[in-house]
């Protein structure tokens, strides 16, 4: 019996089979293609590269402008400009606290590192118009370097000065002040605040609407520059209308011992101002425990200061005023009462101290004065007052 032949016999007796089996072989890439391939992961690379690159730039052009707008106000404060440059408009939007913060940073080392020239602060505290303009500004004339002006009236007052003016915006951010009270304190300090944050004033004098300067420019500035002490009056005065407006509750920062009595109408030195500007000690109890019968602006800086600073202060005024007359105000004086006589009686005051010496020239200013004034003041001012 013969065997059989074929794929299944073969596989029985271990013998190759018949049929073949087909090994897939790798076929070498074209050339061309190879090329294309590595052209493209070439391209891919370079393309990943420069999207990093872009990303990392966008990102640092944003965020490098962000870092310098955060550190551009302290390169800013570096300059020395910056600091004894004068504010160029008074009309800030800072409050209160601000303010008196701003106003209460003080250099330690007493010689500037620039040419300084020393100014007087002239601070009106008003109602609204002021009728005796015209005086000032001829008071005020061919002095420009030697003052400033500041001015605090109602907050809804618009004042009308032409550009021509001295006082044209020389108005401060101001609220409503009611005399005998703390408010008429705050309005003071704001006053004295503002007039702070230039460098430059050294002196600083509280006048109304209804002042006038009783001499020059020049004899003005030549009497405050060379005081050694500053005019703020401070009387013990034992009468009801001294100690006995004192409340014992507002010791024991306030001693009745330390309770004094002065003019409203002041001037103070740099020193004194901050000190005034910067207190929170007796502020609160001068505003809580003085109040109508304790009339707060007669006594709050005169008592503040006589614990504070008492040697530097002269202990009288440089205001005068009439109060021969009594009542709760002092006398008002109009076109009828400019005259020779009139001036003479309050050159012929009593004689005062000025640098430990006494002196017969005790006032610089005077009030309160009626718009009617006016005409009789402009006639006669260089015969009556100097200028």
């Amino acid at each position: 019996m013969k065997s059989r032949v074929g794929s299944q016999g073969s596989l029985e007796e271990g013998k190759d089979p018949v049929t073949k089996v087909v090994v897939s072989q790798h076929k070498p890439l074209p050339l061309r293609l190879l090329q294309f391939l590595l052209l493209f992961l070439g391209l891919g690379i370079v393309f990943s590269f420069l999207s990093v690159y872009m990303v990392r730039y966008s990102v640092m052009q944003n965020v490098i402008p962000m870092v310098q707008s955060r550190f551009q106000p302290c390169f800013q404060q570096l300059s020395l400009e910056s600091w004894i440059r004068p504010p160029s408009n008074l009309l800030h939007s800072m409050n209160d606290t601000q303010l008196f913060w701003r106003a209460s940073i003080v250099p330690q080392i007493k010689e500037y590192p620039f040419n300084r020239t020393c100014k007087i602060a002239f601070m009106f505290l008003t109602r609204g118009p002021m009728p005796l303009t015209p005086l000032w500004e001829r008071f005020f004339k061919g002095n420009e370097k030697l003052y400033s002006i500041y001015i605090h009236s109602l907050p809804s007052y618009k004042p009308d000065f032409p550009p021509s003016s001295v006082f044209h915006g020389r108005q401060i951010p101001s609220q409503v002040a009611e005399w005998g009270r703390m408010s008429m304190c705050d309005a003071e300090r704001r006053l004295l605040a503002n007039a702070l944050l230039d460098i430059s004033n050294e002196w600083f004098i509280l006048l109304s609407e209804a002042c006038i300067p009783l001499h020059n420019f020049k004899a003005v500035y030549h009497y405050i520059s060379r005081s050694r002490y500053s005019f703020m009056g401070a009387v013990d005065e034992p009468g009801p209308y001294g100690r006995g407006r004192y409340n014992p509750n507002m010791s024991p920062e306030v001693n009745i011992t330390d309770w004094r009595k002065g003019s409203q109408w002041f001037e103070v030195d740099r020193k004194l101002a901050v000190d005034i500007v910067k207190d929170e000690v007796y502020h609160p109890k001068f505003e809580q425990f003085c109040r109508p019968a304790c009339y707060v602006d007669e006594h709050y800086f005169p008592t503040m200061l006589t614990i504070e600073s008492p040697r530097l202060l002269a202990n009288r005024t440089l205001t005068w005023v009439d109060w021969s007359r009594g009542g709760a105000h002092p006398a008002t004086f109009g076109k009828a009462d400019i005259n020779d006589q009139f001036f003479k009686r309050i050159s012929e005051s009593p004689t005062c101290i000025y640098n430990n010496q006494p002196t017969s020239l005790c006032y610089l200013f005077a009030r309160k004065f009626a718009p009617s004034a006016l005409g009789p003041l402009l006639e006669h001012s260089t015969k009556l007052l100097g200028f």
